[in-house]
């Protein structure tokens, strides 16, 4: 015996349609198109930090010999990334901004052979303090002149900020090439080294000793290699340049013009924002962070070359694009460029642990550079 199949009355169907409207239209967030409108942004958001975290336990996993997890090899990690990290918080308000800088590379090089050059000249005559800080201050000023250069053609003369750039790379290659006579300045001042090479603390198991800033004396052989070393110089540098970086994106008028000039320039100038010194002071602040990481170069290696930041540049472009800042301008985190500076940077170090052809971190590299990329495009669908 067949029964009839009951269907809802219209008029119950359309109630229902009623309060789903009305519960929608009080609550939006509750849609369906809302819901996949929020997973989206949150994948797109934490994409970097979920990818960051599988490389990492795929690493330890792979690692037989434990080299991977150990403060060593943190610590060391942390200190190889310092240099194209802080070009990369430089390159951060640029991209924001909706530009790029081409030439922060050798730039950064072009910081190295000068703060190579004024050691090597000041010598031992005078303390180490005033020798550095005579050799920062000149490779700041050096290195303000193409960053203004930069901002001056983008922002008066309405140049594209790629050819401004690429122009201002070969000017700066040319002239580190210059000062330093196409070899690389070697650096032999008492202690320098220490600067860029140095810990904060040291501990001795043998003698049970704690040092600070300066290693123990009169160690031996074994003690030596079972000295343990506690926060590289580079590490401190790096995250109190992160903290301010952070800080003055985030928190002051400076990184709130950068971003609303990468949103949208015209009504940047329409709000009263002074587009064009702006665009000036960007291009000047990223030029500054390459002379920072070029005295960095110079103290870790003691020496300075004119063609030190070439490898680095695209490295440090690539933090910024991973870290989750778009292209077009307008969005970007400082945290984002860490979390995209320590993706490139334990790829590189994993490959090396695990012995595969160091030549594979290019290929690996490119790969996330592209994710990072198409995740972009697919959070800017999922936002409209």
């Amino acid at each position: 015996m067949c029964h009839p199949v009951r269907s809802e009355r219209p008029g119950r169907v359309a109630l229902r349609s009623t309060v789903r409207e009305i519960i929608v239209s009080e609550h939006p967030e509750l849609s369906p198109s809302a819901a996949r409108k929020s997973l989206g942004e949150l994948i797109g958001q934490y994409w970097s930090w979920l990818f960051l975290l599988i490389i990492i336990v795929a690493i330890a996993a792979l690692d037989r010999s434990g080299g991977f997890v150990s403060l060593f090899n943190f610590q060391s990690l942390g200190a190889n990334m310092a240099i194209v990290l802080i070009m990369a918080l430089g390159q951060t308000f640029v991209i924001i901004s909706g530009g790029i800088d081409l030439s922060s590379g050798f730039v950064m090089g072009l910081a190295a052979v000068s703060a190579a050059t004024v050691m090597t000249a000041l010598g031992n005559t005078f303390p180490i303090g005033i020798n550095f800080g005579v050799a920062l201050l000149v490779s700041v000023i050096v290195s303000l002149i193409p960053g203004f250069i930069n901002g001056f053609f983008i922002a008066r003369l309405g140049v594209p900020p790629f050819i401004v750039t690429l122009g201002m790379l070969g000017i700066a290659r040319g002239v580190g090439f210059l000062i330093s006579g196409g070899q690389p300045v070697s650096v032999n001042v008492k202690d320098m080294g220490q600067i860029g090479n140095g810990f904060l603390a040291y501990f001795s198991p043998s003698r049970n000793l704690w040092t600070f800033l300066t290693q123990p004396v009169g160690l031996r052989g074994p003690e030596v290699r079972e000295l343990v070393r506690i926060l590289p110089f580079p590490l401190i540098y790096i995250i109190a340049l992160l903290f301010i970086c952070a800080f003055l994106l985030a928190k002051t008028r400076f990184g709130q013009h950068t971003y609303a000039i990468g949103g949208n320039k015209e009504a940047a100038s329409r709000a009263g924002i002074r587009v064009q010194a702006h665009l000036i002071k960007v291009y000047m602040f990223s030029a500054f962070m390459s002379a920072l990481a070029g005295v960095l170069y110079t103290v870790r290696f003691t020496s300075g070359a004119a063609n030190a930041g070439d490898p680095l540049l695209l490295d440090s472009i690539a933090a910024v694009v991973i870290g989750g800042a778009s292209l077009f301008g307008g969005a970007g985190t400082i945290i984002g460029t860490l979390i995209g500076a320590l993706i490139i940077a334990i790829i590189q170090n994993g490959l090396v642990i695990l012995a595969i052809n160091p030549f594979w971190q290019f290929v690996a590299v490119g790969i996330v550079i592209i994710l990072a990329v198409l995740v972009d495009q697919a959070k800017a669908k999922v936002v409209q």
